[in-house]
């Protein structure tokens, strides 16, 4: 087989991941969508939406680690053919995901008061709990949801969860709209309704996937396996092995974010609110960019799988090099954007004028957050996931909190001097997973 050339490879990851920055698109832009239309019932609603999810999103983000490991296993196995393995990864990593699934909508439910002790506005508080607690209910449908999709995209099949997850987020905008303001003889709950909205697209995603999966010819060979006596501990215990790492380094990263709006919340409503509006933001690129690491865990595992590494390091950089591009654009829009996009979700002068300047710093980072991103989908190819997880431990939490509270609250430079100290963190983690991947795809 001949080698394939970096514009083979770029190709090639462009086909795999366009479906999943679609899909994950898709996921942000509902979210995006819910921060304009609570942000037009006031600041208070605003912070109370950032908050809520900087808490639910920690949890979100511990349960779509365990899925992630679904991926590279499944990838590696379509690698050497291992069909009978590809079965038993199906069977066991949706019982694993629905599994965790349950526990983590339970314990979000019940433990949801306990954001009252994280010494917010008391009205931001009261506001955010109800919310919480709702959004919380939607992890069980999305672990479903996942389960299928990451065996899916370790199949390299990545275009029936993009036009699934495209048709229920569509689906959400109206129903959030719907249920916030009261439309179409629907309730009026204000941003509850959102999360409302969410749990019922979420519930419809998994059956639509589930049904998808279960009955479509490109599975039947696998999904034939979906009985109780293929359910093995061995293989659950080996998918848990690389998920908790991968979950513990994502919550590593997000619950660094999460605690910066803490953070925030101890300096003011406004620039919490402001703060809800940068991050809305940003996180659509680094969605975006986590499509391109989702196309470079797939590749790189399947390389691993056939034991090619020369062309797993060109997989792997050719990734890096797409994320450095894109990544560039998005920088230069959010600069130039700076004081337009903060009026899409508030009227508020000073909430505008405090995410307009985070917004400059969203923009520095830009490169750094898609490297950092690419760079751990691809050392999860390679089932490298410890590592990862002590990187994310020292730049998130060793550098980029301590330097952010110094900055903001002992420096004076408040959201700012906390914002500056996640780009610092980002740019850490980005040199040192890619000097981690360079490491290991050339000692084979």
């Amino acid at each position: 087989m001949y080698a394939l050339t970096y514009k083979d490879h770029f190709k090639a990851n462009i086909f795999l991941a366009y479906p999943v920055v679609l899909s994950q698109l898709g996921h942000i832009m509902v979210n995006i969508f819910d921060s304009m239309m609570v942000g037009q019932l006031g600041t208070t609603e605003l912070a109370a939406s950032s908050l809520a999810n900087s808490v639910f999103v920690i949890a979100m983000v511990f349960g779509m680690g365990i899925s992630y490991s679904i991926t590279p296993l499944v990838a590696s196995a379509a690698g050497n053919n291992n069909h009978n393995r590809m079965s038993l990864l199906l069977v066991n990593g949706t019982v694993l995901c629905t599994f965790f699934g349950i526990i983590l909508a339970a314990a979000g439910y019940f433990f949801a008061p306990m954001v009252a002790y994280l010494n917010q506005p008391v009205e931001v508080v009261e506001k955010a709990v109800p919310y919480i607690s709702i959004m919380f209910l939607s992890l069980l449908p999305l672990m479903v949801f996942q389960s299928f999709k990451q065996f899916a995209e370790g199949m390299s099949i990545t275009k029936p969860p993009m036009l699934i997850s495209i048709f229920t987020n569509v689906l959400n905008v109206i129903l959030v709209y719907a249920l916030i303001y009261g439309k179409f003889g629907l309730p009026e709950l204000g941003m509850n309704g959102a999360a409302i909205a969410t749990c019922i697209a979420r519930f419809l995603m998994a059956v639509i996937m589930a049904f998808y999966v279960m009955r479509s010819e490109d599975f039947k060979q696998y999904s034939y396996h979906f009985k109780r006596k293929y359910l093995s501990f061995i293989h659950m215990q080996r998918i848990t092995k690389i998920a908790f790492p991968i979950s513990v380094q994502m919550i590593f990263e997000v619950g660094a974010f999460s605690f910066s709006a803490v953070m925030i919340g101890w300096i003011g409503a406004k620039e919490l609110a402001a703060h809800q509006i940068a991050i809305s933001t940003a996180s659509v690129s680094y969605m975006m960019a986590s499509g391109l690491a989702a196309a470079g865990t797939i590749r790189v595992g399947m390389q691993a799988g056939r034991n090619d590494f020369s062309e797993l390091r060109r997989a792997g950089n050719s990734n890096m090099i797409l994320a450095i591009i894109f990544m560039t654009l998005c920088a230069l829009l959010f600069v130039f954007l700076q004081n337009v996009i903060p009026h899409w979700y508030t009227n508020n002068t000073e909430v505008i004028q405090y995410a307009a300047g985070l917004l400059v710093i969203a923009g520095i980072f830009q490169i750094s957050d898609g490297v950092q991103v690419v760079g751990l989908g691809v050392l999860r190819g390679l089932e490298d996931v410890k590592v990862p997880g002590l990187i994310s431990l020292l730049a998130y939490w060793v550098v980029a909190l301590p330097m952010g509270y110094l900055l903001g609250f002992k420096f004076g430079m408040g959201v700012y001097g906390v914002w500056t100290g996640l780009l610092v963190g980002l740019t850490i983690a980005a040199v040192l997973l890619y000097l981690r991947f360079r490491k290991l795809s050339h000692t084979h």
